[in-house]
């Protein structure tokens, strides 16, 4: 029998944030994951109690756990002005991107809330995740 070594996933650099951007987006659309389903759990037992209709619950309420991720990255980063401002450009573009991919799946696909929601929480997630991960070592690598 032979002794395996698993490698922990996702990795971490020493100073405790996600290496590579695989790991990031790959933790963040896990977390988008399990939000949406926990979403449609809810969105089904108020359905089945007449609460309200199927599809009525924001979609954007699956993005707690990747916005709880990106609060731990920014964290992580330590002190200084530059995890700031990226962090600033990640939510302002980011918020953009969600927004225009929800309102496109809204407005030309006529999803319903629930669904054009979930569209545009997921747009906002990769667009986050680029931004600061490539960003944030970028100004690092320029800082010095």
């Amino acid at each position: 029998m032979t002794d395996t070594q698993s490698e922990r996933r996702p990795r971490r650099d020493p100073s405790g944030r996600l290496a590579t951007i695989g790991d990031l987006v790959g933790t963040a659309m896990a977390g988008l994951v399990t939000g949406a389903v926990l979403l449609l759990i809810l969105e089904a037992i108020l359905s089945l109690t007449h609460v309200s209709e199927f599809g009525d619950t924001s979609g954007w309420l699956a993005i707690i756990l990747p916005v709880w991720l990106f609060v731990e990255e920014f964290r992580a980063e330590g002190f200084g002005a530059s995890r700031v401002v990226v962090a600033l450009l990640s939510a302002g573009f980011a918020v953009a991107a969600g927004m225009t991919v929800a309102g496109f799946a809204a407005s030309q696909f006529e999803f319903p809330t629930l669904v054009s929601g979930l569209a545009g929480a997921a747009g906002f997630t990769v667009v986050y995740c680029l931004i600061w991960f490539y960003g944030l070592r970028w100004l690092n690598d320029r800082n010095g």
